[in-house]
């Protein structure tokens, strides 16, 4: 299996109907097991570069050489992985032009583009956020720095194992 792929479930007997274990719980949850599909959709167009790819190809269509150079630090083969499995998503369409050399583009079908304005969504609401996130992470290094870090907020918990430790010793 390549690198970035994810495994479908191949065999459901004796389980539940698929679609119907996904939801059994919550429906507006996604489900935590590898089997549901709508975390395989999630974990697909949320990676980094999926996110990268859906939103240059948002206005223009552009070959694949262009994607590359426009896209910093992916690699020749994370993207021609990405654009596949976009493609095979439903999200990206790849046209091969009868020309020499061969030229390929790829641009959003209209699936990909509904899928655009939803990152477009939550591009707005890090922008928006972004300097409450810098100060938390600030106030986490800080923390971290003074070996107190992950305690903020567990002063219950940390005294519950304090006292144990305490009472497994006497």
């Amino acid at each position: 299996m390549e690198e970035g792929t994810l495994k479908s479930p191949s065999n459901s007997e004796g389980t539940a109907d698929f679609t119907v274990k996904c939801f059994d719980a919550d429906a507006f949850q996604w489900d935590t097991r590898e089997d549901c599909e709508v975390r395989q959709i999630l974990d697909r167009i949320a990676d980094k570069w999926s996110l990268l790819v859906i939103a240059l190809l948002d206005t223009r269509r552009l070959r694949f050489s262009e994607l590359r150079r426009e896209i910093d630090g992916v690699s020749q083969r994370m993207l021609t992985v990405t654009l596949r499995q976009l493609e095979r998503d439903g999200l990206v369409r790849r046209t091969v032009h009868a020309v020499v050399p061969p030229r390929v583009d790829y641009e959003l079908t209209s699936l990909g583009k509904t899928l655009h304005s939803t990152i477009q969504s939550l591009v707005a609401w890090t922008e928006h956020h972004r300097n409450e996130i810098a100060a938390a992470r600030a106030a986490y290094d800080a923390r971290e720095t003074t070996g107190t870090a992950g305690t903020a907020g567990t002063a219950g918990t940390t005294e519950t194992t304090e006292t144990t430790e305490t009472r497994k010793a006497g």
